[in-house]
């Protein structure tokens, strides 16, 4: 009997530092999502939602990014999910133009052509946008000249083979 009770003992033991370690498992994930999410996406790790005060407000002029914002945020839906990630953004005449290199098949441009409803973070604010991929070669011209000036770069450089460019219009 005493043997038996030793045994019982040691089997509730176990079950009870398995239960903690689960417990201290779940919570870690937790935190570690959570944080996730409220800091990424950072540099090249894709986050999920986007954070910061939401601006209802259309913008008719986007200027202000070329010289108060270094990366945008842009979330997009990917599947049940927000994915979002950091990209150039640049504005040419007051339109915004996203970018990327080696655009096709990356997840969030082919989330964006699948579904052109966004949401656009720049300094900590939060726009409601639509993406549209722009395909027209004086457009695309228009939107790497900017992007060049932007990063101090000789504006004279042909587009990169691969490289695509989003319109970004607001929404309501």
């Amino acid at each position: 009997m005493r043997q038996h009770n030793r045994f019982t003992h040691s089997l509730r033991a176990r079950g009870a530092s398995v239960t903690g370690v689960l417990l201290l498992l779940a919570v870690l994930a937790i935190t570690g999502i959570a944080i996730w999410i409220n800091v990424c996406p950072c540099e090249r790790i894709p986050g999920g939602y986007l954070t910061g005060d939401t601006v209802d407000t259309p913008v008719s002029d986007w200027s202000f990014v070329n010289s108060d914002v270094q990366l945008c945020q842009i979330e997009v839906k990917r599947g049940l999910l927000p994915h979002s990630v950091n990209l150039n953004c640049m504005a040419s005449e007051g339109e915004l133009f996203l970018s990327c290199a080696n655009c096709e098949g990356k997840a969030w441009s082919t989330a964006a052509l699948n579904n052109d409803q966004a949401r656009l973070r720049a300094n900590g604010q939060v726009y409601p946008v639509k993406l549209t991929r722009v395909e027209d070669v004086s457009t695309l011209d228009r939107a790497w000249q900017a992007r060049e000036e932007k990063l101090g770069r000789p504006t004279d450089r042909p587009r990169q083979d691969g490289w695509w460019s989003f319109a970004v219009e607001s929404r309501t």
